[in-house]
């Protein structure tokens, strides 16, 4: 290592530099640290300075607080020895600094008098700055225009997105002028240009003429929407455990479609929500190629193996524990594997499930199978089901089509006879289940619908061997209103076959409880048969409730508060459908655990009040 000679200080010299460290010691910048008090206490701790002057605001309270808040003049109040020539000199900068924080709210012809007022005693001057605010600027005009490809983009959705845009503007003309207003109205309309089509969109031009005597301010702004964005194929990092090619099928962006950050956004969320990613992150680099855009992909994959507990409560079946035990890549099949074990009083189950990697168009082999027992307090049904098929989901859309095995054995509670027709029997079907959803958002839709069909075409194993039909319609409705929303339910359900036919009772009917007819019990309504409530051929369930959110200092909460009516009907004849009627109120909770149901219902033909209650948990 190097070293640099110092050179050795002269007598004079040193006798200089230790008069001055002794006067710099004397002055009391010894540390305390080193045992010594400081200048400012006797017991070490620094006092705190006079300041120079005080800063007094007159003026309404946005505007007070805005001075008091950013002035530049503030920041010399504790200069100490701050000399009258000084302090002038800041108090005629204070009216510009003033004057330059009031556009920003745009009061462009204040009334503004900053003085100084002398210190009485020990109190120090003071700045006083008054202001009359003067008028309120009002946006006068908008002059809105496009470069780029959206400018010339005769296309009907290119047109669409323009009108959207200049439509969506939110500081049009009549509004009072801010510059956080039009900093916002800027941000938002560029935000969506780039939302669907154009990542690469930018703010190209804008002004905001403000003329400050007539209190007007006409504005000007231009878009750029740069070039096309259509989506390449996908490249994906962070893949070990599994074939790469799962993420581009469970993302579901096709090559050559255009560019949509929502359509993205619901990408990651299933890659996260199919079980074998714990993150993913998908990108479109707006500087990079336009036709077609790599879509970049950054995923962590999740473990082979999970165990996942779960709690939960309702009055259909009291306390509910649960556990799932995933494997997603059996070993020898590739297949991904759930395992689940229910545990409560009046439905237990143990149902796994084997599904297949998503093949190009999407549809993937599953089969699995589920044994249950239901305890309805008269009869106690135990069921197997076999299941062999294919599934297929997308954003809107679920279709599953398979082959099933049904086997109902129903045997009466201790010391109760057995009635005729209570669906012990087995059946194999062919089936073809279909939903599609229509609403704005999800898991919390404000409005939109869903509808869901279930076909299937079968022959009972037991007896005489029969043909049958079952077919199921379903449909929700969620309508906003001025205050809140209505939610609109129905089913419809039908078993076709010779009345001598043993349909299993997994194939037939009975409703009631905390999810379908409330104010009665689980599978309460049915059909009576020797003083038993049976299943039965025929279903009719509909619900009207009306949702409002609890509000808080007029702000919504996760609370909500619901009036409902529920009628439901089981019939062995369409036409002796008749209905039995609940009513009832209840609040809803979006608990850090999940979603929390507290629901009081009265059965009209129960004639009994029912607390319904709900809560799940997984951990």
């Amino acid at each position: 290592m190097s070293h640099v000679p110092v050179p050795a200080l002269r007598p004079r010299a040193r006798h200089w530099l230790a008069a001055c460290l002794c006067a710099w010691l004397c002055a009391g910048a010894l540390p305390p640290a080193w045992g010594q008090g400081t200048a400012d206490g006797a017991d070490g701790r620094s006092a705190t300075p006079a300041p120079a002057f005080e800063l007094q605001v007159r003026a309404p309270g946005r505007i007070r607080d805005l001075l008091q808040r950013h002035l530049d003049i503030r920041r010399f109040r504790d200069v100490p020895d701050l000399d009258e020539v000084e302090l002038a000199r800041l108090v005629r900068l204070a009216e510009s600094d003033a004057r330059e924080l009031l556009g920003t709210l745009g009061l462009f012809a204040p009334v503004l008098a900053i003085r100084q007022q002398p210190g009485q005693g020990d109190a120090p001057p003071a700045i006083v700055v008054e202001v009359e605010p003067g008028p309120q600027t009002i946006v006068d005009g908008l002059e809105l225009g496009f470069a780029g490809h959206v400018s010339g983009d005769d296309g009907r959705e290119a047109q669409s997105l323009r009108q959207r845009i200049r439509e969506g503007w939110t500081l049009p003309p009549g509004r009072p002028w801010t510059q956080d207003a039009w900093d916002d109205a800027k941000a938002a309309a560029l935000r969506d240009l780039a939302a669907r089509r154009y990542p690469a969109a930018r703010l190209d031009d804008s002004v905001a003429q403000v003329d400050a005597a007539a209190g007007t301010a006409r504005l000007g702004l231009r878009l750029d929407s740069g070039p096309l964005f259509r989506l390449g194929e996908m490249q994906v990092t962070g893949t070990q455990r599994y074939d790469p090619v799962l993420v581009p099928r469970l993302a579901r962006l096709a090559p050559g479609s255009l560019y949509d950050r929502d359509a993205i956004q619901r990408a990651q969320l299933r890659l996260t929500g199919s079980g074998y990613y714990d993150s993913a992150f998908l990108y479109v680099d707006p500087e990079g190629p336009s036709d077609p855009a790599p879509v970049q992909a950054t995923v962590r994959e999740a473990p082979l193996q999970r165990v996942v507990l779960g709690v939960g409560a309702s009055t259909d079946a009291g306390p509910r524990l649960s556990a799932d035990y995933i494997h997603n890549r059996v070993p020898g099949l590739g297949w991904r594997a759930v395992n689940r074990l229910q545990l409560d009083r009046r439905a237990p189950f143990l149902q796994s499930e084997l599904t297949g990697l998503p093949d190009a168009t999407l549809w993937r082999w599953a089969v699995s199978g589920r044994v249950e027992r239901l305890d309805d307090g008269a009869l106690v049904t135990t069921g197997q089901r076999l299941r062999l098929g294919r599934q297929k989901s997308d954003d809107r859309f679920d279709r599953n089509a398979y082959l099933q095995y049904d086997r109902a054995q129903v045997r009466p509670r201790a010391g109760a006879a057995l009635p005729q027709d209570t669906g012990d029997g087995s059946a194999l079907t062919a089936n073809y289940v279909w939903a599609g959803r229509w609403y704005d958002r999800v898991p919390y839709p404000s409005r939109g619908y869903a509808l869901g069909l279930e076909v299937a075409a079968g022959v009972t194993l037991e007896g005489s061997r029969s043909p049958f039909q079952r077919t199921v319609l379903r449909g929700t409705r969620i309508q906003p209103l001025p205050e809140g929303r209505l939610q609109l339910r129905g089913e419809l359900g039908g078993v076709f076959a010779k009345s001598e036919a043993r349909v299993p009772a997994t194939q037939l009917f009975r409703t009631g409880g905390d999810t379908s007819v409330r104010g009665y019990g689980l599978r309460d309504i049915g059909v009576l048969r020797d003083g038993v409530v049976a299943p039965g051929r025929y279903l009719a369930v509909g619900s009207i409730e009306w949702q409002r959110p609890i509000r808080r200092a007029g702000v919504p909460t996760a609370f909500e508060h619901v009036l409902f009516t529920d009628a439901g009907a089981v019939a062995d004849e369409f036409r002796q459908l008749r209905p039995s009627w609940g009513v009832g109120t209840g609040v809803r909770w979006r608990s850090p655990l999940g979603p929390l149901q507290a629901d009081l219902a009265y059965g009209l033909d129960s004639k009994r009040l029912r607390l319904h209650l709900t809560l799940a948990a997984t951990f």
